[in-house]
């Protein structure tokens, strides 16, 4: 009798042990199914490198001729200038803004808080240059 119930005991410990296996596998399964796979981040591609890249397709796959190879690549070119054009109005616009912001912020702040505020910009700037170097950002010492 008193080997039954070790056995019965030692069954039911088998069950609940296995089940808890079997929940902890699939609750990890079902969680890294719903994650995204993480991808490095893409590298930005030159811009004269994508344009060769485009041209050679295109070529291939259209039969282009020299004439038509040398317009392609103006029109490229052209697209390019464009592109940099407006980029460089939307930098300046953007520069003006964030000095006005500075200038509203420097007026608002006592004399004393001014160099402070000085030093958190450049705390902030120094940041900002290393997130896009990949490096980490300097960690604050106590």
């Amino acid at each position: 009798m008193a080997n039954s119930k070790l056995s019965a005991f030692f069954s039911l410990l088998l069950v609940f042990v296995s089940g808890a296996v079997v929940g902890v596998f699939g609750d990890r399964a079902y969680n890294q199914s719903l994650s995204s796979p993480v991808r490095p981040p893409e590298k930005k591609q030159d811009p004269e490198d994508l344009k060769q890249q485009l041209i050679a397709e295109m070529t291939k796959e259209l039969h282009l001729d020299e004439q038509q190879v040398l317009q392609l690549r103006k029109i490229y070119d052209r697209t390019r200038e464009r592109f940099d054009a407006i980029n460089k109005q939307r930098n300046a616009e953007g520069r003006a803004i964030w000095d006005e912001q500075t200038a509203a912020i420097k007026a608002l702040l006592r004399p004393d808080q001014e160099s402070l505020y000085e030093a958190l910009r450049a705390r902030k700037d120094a940041e900002r240059k290393a997130r896009r170097k990949g490096a980490p950002p300097n960690q604050k010492k106590d």
